[in-house]
């Protein structure tokens, strides 16, 4: 009889595959709330990674970190009406506290523009307090229906950056800049995912926005993933919130304001575009764990226990991330398939065989394959493989994205190739009737290209191409 497979194979179910990694690699739990989640320590301490190397690139990119109250008070919200009728149905409200009802209705926090613009208001005063670039790391709730672990949860964490600025022109610039400099190239080079980046349409907008920018990313499904968006808000929440300043000749002007996240949905992204039949696979900058060093098995004197310890301390001491795994009273192959599950880059194999002959195994997790090699360059080796799994990764997701991505030139063919990838198609074919054609076999426009891939200035810009897709 066959042998059953730890995961369900994602050819067979790809939800199913799914869940069995979250699980199997000690991922999340779902938490006692429905449509809450329990982070567990492993990909916690991903999530930190993520945390480090975004935080990094918003501060280069000018911004301060701050912290703003989870409760909003729910008139704040009534003053800017898309925004507040384009939450509504995602709000959670409390209306008792302290053993009696409350004289005003709080929401806890969905998003922060609100609370942020109401002491942006007070903040600032002359055109010298400009830019006002905030950032701040929170969890957020929006009561979902469909719950599903890192992509749509009740409450999530993520960053959201909120500014102002003096003029649109400003503002689209700084708007830009975050999708660019922070989000794409985050996503890129740590995350080894390749993103689309583009304009949404007005239909999918952020509740308030004059324009949406955002990162589109092909999951191994074919379906496409929003990993992040940066929004130009225009003069809508600066007119709500009387966000204003004195300009160099003494006359008051209202400010231009951005926001921008993105969350813990970058999580499910990383899982479903890198995964596969064997589990999670982790690119070797973004995770917390680059190499497991794993005892075969130990000698009667201890020997190779402590050589496995020791590759380990002098791993770490070359600048790797490393757990060493010395549980030998446990199976190996067991210990193996865990870490593989895991999806740690690289396993170096530690026992008295390979010792007595000056080697160690390494074995990558992308590719599966196996190399000895001399316990005296295991550190630079190993340091090399990492770059070059980093690589690899990316090359492979962006062989699968642009091999999944098609140019159409109807309706009926973008329908057909969204049913396993994206669709490019003149957005001039596609018109209003279409966007809804395709909505009938939930099919979305992800976002607008240049014909080059840029980002157009207007939704109607001449040669404006279509990205489509079904999506998460």
């Amino acid at each position: 009889m066959a042998k059953a497979p730890i995961i369900t194979p994602q050819a067979e179910d790809f939800p199913r595959w799914y869940q069995d990694v979250l699980n199997k690699a000690e991922l999340a739990d779902n938490g006692p709330v429905r449509g809450t989640m329990v982070i567990r320590p492993y990909a916690y301490a991903i999530w930190e990674r993520m945390v480090a190397e975004v935080d990094r690139r918003i501060k280069e990119a000018g911004a301060e970190n701050a912290y703003f109250p989870l409760f909003i008070p729910e008139s704040y919200l009534q003053r800017e009406a898309e925004h507040v009728e384009g939450f509504s149905p995602e709000l959670a409200v409390v209306t008792h506290g302290g053993g009696k009802d409350l004289e005003e209705p709080v929401v806890v926090r969905p998003t922060s523009e609100t609370v942020i613009g109401e002491y942006m208001s007070k903040w600032i005063q002359s055109y010298r307090d400009l830019p006002l670039l905030l950032n701040q790391w929170a969890n957020v709730v929006r009561w979902e229906l469909r719950p599903r672990l890192f992509l749509r949860t009740s409450e999530f964490l993520w960053q959201e950056g909120h500014c102002a600025h003096a003029s649109q022109h400003d503002a689209a610039v700084y708007a830009e800049r975050i999708l660019r400099d922070v989000y794409e190239d985050f996503m890129v080079n740590e995350l080894a995912i390749p993103v689309f980046t583009g304009r949404k349409i007005p239909q999918e907008r952020f509740a308030g926005a004059l324009n949406t920018l955002t990162c589109e990313a092909m999951m191994r499904d074919g379906k496409a993933l929003q990993m992040g968006t940066s929004h130009e808000l225009g003069q809508n929440f600066a007119r709500a919130f009387d966000i204003g300043y004195q300009d160099e000749n003494g006359g008051r002007q209202l400010c231009w304001t951005t926001s921008w996240g993105v969350s813990t949905r970058m999580m499910g992204g990383l899982i479903m575009s890198h995964g596969d039949d064997r589990g999670l696979a982790v690119p070797p900058r973004i995770a917390a764990t680059q190499v497991v060093v794993i005892l075969v098995k130990d000698d009667d004197q201890g020997s190779a226990g402590d050589a496995a310890r020791r590759i380990g301390a002098e791993l770490t001491e070359a600048g790797i991330r490393v757990r060493v795994d010395d549980q030998a009273s446990t199976p190996f192959g067991r210990r193996a398939t865990d870490w593989e599950l895991k999806g740690v880059p690289v396993r170096v194999e530690v026992g008295p065989r390979d010792l007595a002959d000056g080697q160690v195994v390494l074995v990558r997790r992308d590719s599966g394959e196996k190399t000895p090699v001399d316990i005296a360059a295991l550190s630079v080796t190993a340091a090399n493989m990492l770059v070059t799994i980093q690589d690899a990764m990316l090359d492979a997701a962006t062989q699968r994205r642009d091999s999944a991505t098609v140019d159409v030139m109807t309706v009926a063919e973008a329908a057909d190739a969204a049913a396993t990838g994206y669709a490019r198609i003149p957005f001039d074919r596609l018109g209003e009737s279409g966007i809804e054609e395709l909505g009938r076999t939930a099919v979305t426009v992800r976002c607008l290209q240049t014909a080059d891939g840029g980002l157009p200035s207007t939704d109607d810009a001449p040669g404006t191409v279509a990205l489509v897709a079904r999506s998460y």
